[in-house]
């Protein structure tokens, strides 16, 4: 995988962001383990808890076009690289261990990298709940 690639990409959709209210836009671009990538932006909404983020838009369109396995994904917003929150780390896990690359947009190579399991150890699966 190319990470450049994957930043571009996710920087390219956080240009659709909806985020009137906020103010802040997010980008995601999921890494599928057959080589595609899939984006997603965030798109807010006036009821906040109903909002979208960018990395749950992108399993959603993923999902929907069939894909199962994602390799990385990469999450561009801000002046600083912005981890995942916590509902998007768990929708991740889902689809298992995965690298996260997270990019400032001010400046696309300051980045900070880490292991989905890194930032979610002992996530709610499956496996666990049998």
């Amino acid at each position: 995988m190319d990470r450049q690639t994957l930043i571009q990409a996710a920087f390219a959709a956080r240009k659709q962001s909806y985020s009137p209210y906020s103010h802040f836009a997010v980008g995601a671009a999921l890494w599928c383990d057959d080589g595609t990538i899939v984006t997603g932006c965030n798109v807010e909404n006036g009821s906040y808890p109903v909002s979208l983020c960018a990395e749950r838009a992108a399993v959603a369109t993923a999902v929907g076009m069939g894909h199962r396995k994602f390799l990385a994904v990469a999450v561009v917003a801000g002046n600083r690289p912005v981890t995942p929150c916590g509902a998007c780390r768990q929708v991740l896990s889902e689809f298992g261990d995965m690298a996260v690359i997270c990019a400032a947009a001010s400046d696309l190579d300051t980045t900070a990298e880490y292991v989905l399991s890194e930032l979610l150890p002992q996530s709610f699966n499956l496996e666990a709940s049998r």
